[in-house]
């Protein structure tokens, strides 16, 4: 280990992220997830050399906290100690139950080795952004969809043969499509697109290519192979030509040239919650054999590592065969038979077992004083917020508490943002962190604020009317007025 990451790239194992609680490192096993014996002895390593905090990022990436640079080597040295093979590299994701769900269209990951191998063989990874990244969903019962990708394939049936439907930048729902093609194509468009990123550099993404560049990849597996494609030029940083012959008219991303074409890949990987609809990797999803995968969360991606520990040490019990990372902030438990006593145990330690549990509806940064950034106590004002108004929280509204405007738990818009910064704990209303807050109160008390809100829509609510509409209903300005009153 030689190497200390700058904010805003990804904290690898080999490369820690210095944040407000000192190293942070990051590692995704190359065998999908951990026996529990492994997970164990990964978190007597967290107790050992960091603070004791262990966390699952939205993307479903395992984090140690609170690291010096001479314990972040001692922790590798044990990782490696414990046969865990972490990947390196640029992210080629599939899904948490990839290969072994019954209801998975197609297995994703020979398609996302070849896609891996393709990357190396082309030089790609060096040229790439640290948070350039592709997803390989083969459907099921847990999917992929609230991730964000620069290119997103998801297997789908036509007729008696599996394809692949590919888009670019974006989760399901903002994701631009291309094509819908086999498996060779996929992988084919998969690198040329990463191709035409890396010629702009590794601030690129995605999102930053032309609508000719998106025409060429969209129609050219219909057309020829891609090795026998010119290399991209320097100059156009594009494939192919745009003429009255192109298949652009078949590509839907945009009604008009004119218009932008792609919706920005939003956050940081360290901790963001992508939009997208899907399940949310919480209760029993059967496998094959009559077992199943329970899943749970972590409240806010984070927990202590003896707390991790003691439930690992429970499924072993159990007969627990694999515990596997999933984005959503989730822990997956392979091969179980039963699950009501590990449910009980997750429970008790502290774990969200329930998928109406109202700290799912919270997005939480870890704050002051875990991170360097943060002006609030974010996970103190959410734990305060998820007992006092737990009714409220229902499935329309999403609270956003930032601990600084980079946003990095829920770039997206939330209905109500607390963000930290010099004047306290600001309210943004129906906007991102990166907003100019309508109303402000101290950090320390802005739970009261948010629950004054509440109490209003306890008030205001029409029967039948969810939090979201309620709010809507009372508006920006009488809903700022409501958090800043009784300071």
């Amino acid at each position: 280990m030689n190497a200390i990451s700058r904010r805003g790239a990804c904290p690898a194992l080999s490369a820690p992220m210095q944040t407000g609680d000192g190293l942070l490192v990051r590692l995704n096993p190359v065998a999908g997830g951990l026996a529990p014996k492994s997970l164990i002895g990964l978190g007597e390593s967290a107790l050992r050399h960091g603070n004791g905090i262990m966390e699952v990022t939205a993307r479903g990436s395992l984090q140690i906290r609170g690291l010096t640079a001479e314990s972040a080597r001692l922790l590798a040295d044990e990782v490696d100690g414990l046969g865990i093979a972490v990947r390196i590299g640029m992210p080629v994701e599939t899904g948490p139950l990839a290969g072994i769900d019954p209801e998975e269209i197609a297995d994703p990951r020979p398609l996302a080795e070849r896609i891996r191998a393709a990357i190396e063989e082309a030089g790609l990874a060096p040229r790439l952004g640290p948070k350039v990244s592709v997803v390989v969903d083969g459907g099921g019962q847990l999917t992929m969809d609230a991730v964000t990708a620069d290119v997103r394939l998801k297997a789908v049936r036509t007729g008696t043969s599996v394809q692949w439907s590919v888009s670019i930048a974006g989760d399901t729902l903002s994701a631009k499509p291309l094509a819908t093609v086999d498996e060779d194509a996929a992988r084919d468009i998969v690198v040329a697109a990463l191709r035409m990123v890396a010629e702009k550099g590794r601030e690129a993404h995605t999102r930053d290519l032309s609508e000719r560049q998106l025409a060429s990849l969209a129609g050219w597996h219909s057309v020829a192979p891609l090795s026998v494609l010119p290399d991209i030029s320097p100059s156009r940083g594009e494939i192919g030509s745009f003429d009255a012959g192109s298949p652009f008219s078949t590509l839907q991303i945009s009604e008009t040239i004119g218009e932008s074409v792609i919706s920005p890949l939003e956050g940081e990987m360290s901790g963001r919650t992508e939009g997208g609809a899907s399940r949310k990797p919480i209760g029993l999803f059967p496998l094959a054999g009559e077992t199943f995968a329970l899943g749970i969360t972590l409240p806010y991606g984070s927990m202590p590592a003896q707390n991790v520990i003691d439930l690992a040490a429970q499924a072993a019990s159990l007969g627990a065969t694999e515990i596997r990372f999933a984005p959503g902030r989730a822990l997956l438990f392979l091969g179980l038979s039963t699950s009501s006593s590990l449910k009980a145990s997750a429970a008790a330690l502290g774990f969200v077992t329930d998928p109406a549990d109202p700290r799912t509806r919270i997005a939480a940064c870890p704050g002051t004083p875990a991170c360097a950034s943060g002006r609030i106590a974010t996970r103190a004002i959410a734990e305060t917020i998820a007992k006092e108004s737990a009714d409220l929280l229902d499935a329309s509204l999403t609270l956003h508490i930032s601990g600084c405007a980079k946003g990095c738990a829920h770039p997206g818009t939330a209905a109500l943002t607390l963000v930290g910064d010099e004047n306290g704990a600001g309210l943004v209303v129906d906007g991102t962190a990166k907003a100019l807050p309508a109303a402000y109160r101290p950090g320390y008390d802005a739970a009261r604020g948010v629950a004054g809100i509440f109490a209003a829509i306890r008030d205001a609510r029409h029967q039948g009317e969810n939090a979201a509409a309620c709010l809507a209903r009372l508006g920006a300005a009488g809903i700022a007025e409501l958090y800043r009153r009784n300071q």
